[in-house]
């Protein structure tokens, strides 16, 4: 439960420190061993350890657990079909995130937990999935971008937000190296366009 208390309170806490979302959690300490989730059975509305997410978390949250290497993630049958009683929908882009981790999110992983307002991760893909990797960027204050190594091997390609959240056009430099951006309280996913 540390990890989705975690995304609770990043997602009520104009303030919360996002470098720190993986501490003190069993993804970071024994990933091995996490079953991994946003939000469950437990913790929607009207539930006895409600604590349910905000909407505009949702994406970064869902991010952190599908496109990363560790842990076993879940999904929330009312985050992707909607919680009708409680007037919830489904969750955008939720469809989107879960194509990502079957077709995308392999290879390599580096970490840019580095600045409390804008973090990000990025897969290099393997041979064995064409055009996989991936590159997130995750913000709960304004616009930002990060600095961040994908791979030589994208020397020159071009990135686009498979969420649609950036319009832009991420094109990686000579050493492997793109500078992601995010747009203000959201998550980017870059992807090869």
């Amino acid at each position: 439960m540390p990890l989705h208390y975690n995304f609770y309170n990043a997602s009520k806490d104009p303030n919360y420190d996002l470098s720190k979302i993986l501490e003190h959690t069993l993804l970071k300490e024994n990933s091995s061993k996490a079953v991994t989730f946003v939000d469950n059975h437990d913790t929607q509305p009207g539930q006895s350890l409600e604590s349910f997410i905000d909407p505009w978390f949702k994406q970064a949250a869902y991010s952190i657990i599908l496109l990363r290497q560790e842990g076993y993630p879940c999904v929330f049958y009312g985050d992707f079909y909607g919680i009708p009683h409680n007037k919830i929908e489904p969750m955008k882009d939720l469809k989107i995130l879960i194509e990502l981790r079957k077709e995308k999110a392999y290879g390599e992983e580096h970490d840019y937990f580095d600045n409390k307002n804008f973090i990000g991760f990025t897969r290099e893909g393997d041979e064995e999935h064409l055009q996989s990797g991936l590159a997130v960027v995750i913000s709960n204050a304004g616009d930002g971008e990060k600095k961040m190594y994908i791979g030589k091997q994208y020397a020159g390609e071009k990135y686009i937000d498979s969420l649609g959240n950036c319009n832009d056009e991420i094109i990686i430099d000579n050493e492997g190296y793109g500078i992601f951006k995010v747009k203000g309280k959201s998550t980017s996913v870059w992807v090869e366009g």
